[in-house]
């Protein structure tokens, strides 16, 4: 017995001929009184357990021992009185014996001749270990759980074609078990992040999504529109101010992980939609925060188990923004504060592929960070003491002469080429920050679209009087692609911004 498994994204458009096959068995099933889509199927083992469960079992030997599993049919090889199928479930897969004279006629021809490859099946039946060395389930009863009328991907090679994977991500998901595998590691990496900040004695919160006025990043928003209220709202682009706004109402520590929304370009390791965690500590500074972070995602590379290339058990690198610049360019930014000095030696450089023309000061130094720096951080690294004004609510750096450096506590990390979090001591005195929402505004007229908002209602919360505190963003779609070895965003978001 053989089944015609063609590629899905082919079968699904123009399959006509393999639809109508199925149809016919789905018609068969329902008149010997079979329902092909059954409400449920109690009691069901993952495959995962089932195999653990007769680890080290010899080779031929036999169990007494009854199991039901349920999965998507993979594979089939033989026919007649007796056959073999592989069964697969999100923890793994395991074969199937079906034979004659345990399933009775009626039972071996339907398994055989109605039920497809890609069909939903429940299975009871008896563990044994083959000759061969592979556990398996000798099938006494077998459940359709759900015909499927479309042929799956092909059962060798999986689902290839890049586009229709990321848009089908179901048809990914059955096909392509490296995928599964893939999301998986993520479910295990969010829990284990929440896992370690639980633990730390974090409050896990939520903030609204819709906003009056977006702020927290230096993005462009989405705007929409609320009918009942007759106003616009933007989708957030960070949760930062109203978590802030949390601490000044003494919950100490908070953090959320949740879904934000910039309305940038698409890349490798840009999706309009992502998703951040966010934290925040009172009575901490930015080097409290860079110790939580190191420690937090060693916490979480050990317990899933990371194997790869990015040595992040080793202490992180830790340098200057200034520094690493001119370690790459030649280039000291601090001494050309302006837009047009430093576009005068970014001309005169041929280490760079920056174009200054049109830039603000703060667009050019972000041009060579990411350009000619980031792209070189390949391990766990940490860039400290950015610009004030590329850091609109971080606090100045302290100096022992308190001398004003234009500098601030905080830093970004990177690692694999690209900025995975971001920190400040946060700027708590109200004077400085309505100070430099007035200068966010200036860099605004200037053609700066992505500066930030005035807010006057976050201002009037910092006057409640907001602690010292170390605040925290990361970005999971991205450390996601560090701990499971992908190359770009759209391999780790189930479901990324596609174009039409």
């Amino acid at each position: 017995m053989t089944d015609p498994t063609p590629d899905a994204a082919s079968a699904a458009e123009d399959g006509t001929d393999l639809l109508a096959v199925r149809r016919a068995k789905l018609d068969r099933l329902r008149a010997a009184g079979v329902d092909p889509f059954p409400h449920d199927f109690d009691g069901v083992e993952p495959i995962a357990d089932v195999r653990a469960r007769h680890e080290g079992l010899e080779d031929g030997a036999e169990t007494d021992v009854r199991h039901r599993i349920a999965g998507r049919l993979r594979a089939r090889r033989g026919q007649g009185k007796m056959a073999f199928l592989d069964l697969d479930d999100r923890s793994g897969r395991i074969q199937l014996q079906a034979k004659l004279d345990v399933l009775g006629p009626e039972a071996m021809s339907r398994l055989l001749d109605d039920v497809d490859l890609g069909d939903l099946i429940g299975v009871d039946g008896v563990a044994f270990m083959s000759r061969r060395g592979e556990l398996s389930i000798r099938v006494e009863q077998v459940t359709v759980l759900a015909k499927s009328l479309r042929p799956p991907p092909d059962k060798h090679h999986g689902l290839q074609d890049q586009e229709v994977r990321q848009r089908r991500r179901e048809l990914d998901l059955i096909g392509n078990e490296d995928t599964r595998r893939a999301f998986v590691m993520r479910s295990r990496i969010v829990s284990e992040i929440r896992r370690f900040l639980d633990g730390e004695g974090f409050l896990e919160v939520e903030t609204p999504v819709l906003q009056p006025l977006y702020g927290g990043a230096l993005a462009r928003p989405f705007t929409t529109h609320h009918n009942a209220l007759g106003r616009d709202l933007y989708l957030r682009i960070a949760t930062e101010l109203y978590l802030k706004r949390l601490i000044v109402g003494g919950l100490e520590r908070v953090y959320e992980l949740g879904k934000n929304f910039r309305n940038e370009g698409i890349s490798h390791k840009h999706n309009p939609e992502f998703t951040m965690l966010e934290w925040y500590e009172a009575y901490a500074d930015v080097e409290d925060a860079a110790d939580r972070l190191e420690a937090c995602v060693q916490h979480v590379a050990r317990a899933v188990g990371y194997d790869g290339d990015i040595r992040w058990t080793e202490p992180w690198a830790r340098k200057t923004l200034a520094g690493a610049i001119e370690e790459e360019t030649g280039i000291d930014v601090l001494a050309h504060r302006t837009s047009e000095s430093l576009a005068a030696v970014v001309r005169a450089s041929d280490r760079t592929d920056v174009d200054p023309d049109g830039r603000t000061w703060p667009q050019l130094v972000d041009d060579l960070l990411s350009k000619d720096v980031e792209p070189k951080l390949q391990q766990p690294t940490m860039l400290f003491d950015y610009p004030v004004e590329l850091s609109p609510f971080a606090k100045r750096k302290r100096t022992e002469t308190g001398e004003d450096t234009g500098l601030v506590e905080r830093f970004e990390a990177f690692a694999l080429g690209m900025e995975i979090a971001n920190a400040f001591s946060e700027l708590n005195d109200p004077d400085e920050q309505r100070r430099r929402f007035e200068e966010q505004a200036r860099l605004e007229l200037e053609g700066d679209d992505e500066a930030q908002q005035y807010d006057e209602s976050f201002v009037e919360a910092l006057e409640q009087g907001m602690p010292p505190t170390g605040g925290l963003g990361l970005g999971i779609d991205r450390l996601v692609i560090c701990m499971t070895g992908r190359s770009t965003i759209r391999e780790v978001v189930l479901f990324p911004t596609m174009r039409d």
